[in-house]
């Protein structure tokens, strides 16, 4: 075979095709593919060497090992950066699903359709509670066409039910990833120059089936300042990989492909985060005697928001006002984006050495494995990044030790620190006897 490639052996036994096949194979292979390999970047499943971290216990098991790698995978999350810095707090963002015939596969479990939709659902209420007022709307790619779902607008529950009546009907046709992004420029050319301008893409297909050259339509996303992320659920597409790049500045972490389907999830919670700035309104509610108009939807009512610049009344908050254009938004909208300009601190792992003045975590009162004898600190050391060998996590300003699920669900949920907001410092709670405080004891005031 004269259009072979070097690594085909031509005639070999069936005794040597699996030594000398392999070894031919490995030495004529292109001394340049493992290096393009290292530019572009390995996947997560090349690199994840997980046997070459479980290392016995002094019970003759691994168990403490699993545990620890478990442990280390929910602080994998909160290891990020979280230097204080300017965020785009009103967001424009248009979600494009792929409705394909591709989406019936049923690789990700019941179907990458069905998940998508599901996770989906759980995306639009976890942007809107992350970006209360934002908004947001949603598109469809199916027999070579773009449909709206939903259209722009910042009340999530339209955007889930109309991502639930998407369920009645089957996936089928072909994508066109050009259509969807030409229909998603359409609906955010007109937004407001303060605001983001962001596209998210669901992309199930190895390919697009487009009416023009995408490479234009890329052009013009970049004159327009909108940037795009796509999620994979099939394989690295070369069209989706350009144009992640191009229009974040170089940046292709942008695109990313799913594993499975936690990995899917994670995808898209991470576009929930606003991307790195407004004249807005704060308007009370106001009860009126007498019914008059909104400039909402024109119809009567006895009360409402009255604009902070012009005095239009509309019916609810987070809104535009139909008249000047003004943002209205309560202070406590506004409250809910601020761990995003200020985030927590990460906490730090507590090695044995300062683990003996804590006994219990501070915030649940879970009690925390006993510290050793210092012959054995060394063989209890875990090599997995992220883990704390004591099962302590320490606040670097009270310094308060915690549990693992209490570090996520300070970082995750409510965004405070227990310790700092009681007023109590874990230097003054090791002086105790047992280094425990109680709840009476705790600081509750505002």
């Amino acid at each position: 075979m004269a259009d072979s490639d070097e690594e085909y052996v031509g005639e070999v036994s069936d005794e040597e095709n699996d030594v000398n096949g392999i070894r031919y194979a490995r030495e004529t292979a292109p001394v340049s593919r493992p290096k393009r390999r290292k530019q572009r970047g390995g996947a997560e499943w090349e690199v994840s060497r997980t046997w070459e971290t479980l290392v016995e216990g002094a019970d003759g098991t691994i168990s403490s090992t699993v545990e620890g790698l478990l442990e280390a995978g929910k602080r994998k999350r909160l290891l990020r950066d979280t230097t204080p810095l300017q965020r785009g707090i009103i967001r424009h963002l248009i979600l494009i699903l792929d409705l394909s015939q591709s989406m019936a596969e049923k690789d990700l479990r019941p179907t990458r359709y069905l998940l998508s939709l599901r996770y989906a659902q759980e995306f639009v209420r976890e942007f809107f509670e992350q970006n209360p007022i934002s908004q947001l709307g949603v598109l469809g790619l199916r027999d070579g066409l773009a449909i709206r779902v939903s259209d722009m607008s910042g009340n999530p529950t339209e955007h889930i039910s109309a991502i639930q009546a998407l369920r009645e009907h089957d996936p089928k046709g072909l994508p066109s990833l050009q259509n969807g992004l030409e229909m998603a420029r359409g609906a955010l050319f007109h937004t407001p120059s303060h605001g983001t301008r962001e596209v998210f893409v669901i992309f199930g297909s190895l390919l697009s089936s487009d009416p023009g050259d995408i490479h234009q339509t890329i052009t013009t996303l970049i004159n327009d300042k909108i940037r795009v992320r796509i999620a994979g659920l099939a394989a690295q597409v070369a069209i989706c990989r350009e144009l992640c790049s191009r229009t974040n500045a170089g940046d292709d972490t942008t695109y990313g492909v799913a594993l499975n389907e936690q990995h899917f999830r994670e995808l898209m919670m991470d576009v929930t985060t606003p991307l790195s700035l407004l004249m807005m309104g704060f308007p009370s509610r106001t009860v009126e005697s007498c019914p008059s108009l909104c400039a909402c939807h024109s119809k009567p009512s006895c009360g409402g928001y009255f604009c902070s610049r012009c005095s239009s009344k509309v019916c609810g908050l987070p809104a535009e006002c139909p008249s000047c254009g003004l943002t209205l938004i309560l202070s406590t909208h506004l409250a809910r984006s601020y761990h995003h300009l200020f985030p927590l601190m990460n906490w730090v792992e507590v090695p044995w050495q300062r683990a003996s003045r804590s006994l219990t975590c501070f915030a649940c009162g879970i009690y925390f494995p006993t510290v050793p004898p210092k012959d054995q600190w060394q063989a209890t050391e875990s090599q997995a990044k992220g883990m704390s060998v004591s099962s302590r996590y320490e606040c670097t300003v009270c310094k308060n030790h915690f549990c693992i699920d209490c570090d996520l669900f300070a970082h995750e949920v409510v965004h405070n620190c227990p310790g700092c907001q009681s007023g109590i410092s874990g230097l003054a709670v090791a002086d105790r006897p047992g280094g425990q405080t109680s709840t009476e004891e705790m600081d509750t005031s505002t």
